[in-house]
């Protein structure tokens, strides 16, 4: 039963607008939870959890700690991996002088 949107106030439109919003996420959210639901139940079927298969926490994946590049002669616990922003003891070192080669882990 089509609506004659003609017929409406601007208040209607935009009410009508915004419960068509809600309702086509709450569509595309049921869709997404029979999805996992699915896929769920087919790693069960294997032996497996959802999350052992997709090689993700519950959390979600984070990322490694880039390596250390560089280390700080003063503190040999303070390093940096040469990506960002530099510690202030590396641009100490480097502006009195000192070859970033010897700061090299």
């Amino acid at each position: 039963m089509p609506t004659d949107l003609t017929k409406l106030s601007e208040k209607e439109l935009a009410k009508l607008s915004t419960d068509i919003e809600k309702e086509l996420k709450s569509r595309e959210k049921g869709k997404r939870d029979a999805a996992r639901e699915a896929a769920e139940a087919a790693a069960k079927k294997h032996g497996f959890s959802l999350n052992e298969l997709l090689g993700a926490s519950k959390g979600g994946a984070k990322k490694a700690a880039a390596p250390a590049k560089y280390k700080n002669p003063a503190n040999p616990s303070d390093t940096w991996s040469g990506r960002g922003r530099q510690p202030a003891w590396y641009k100490e070192a480097i502006a009195a002088g000192v070859d970033p080669k010897t700061l090299a882990v």
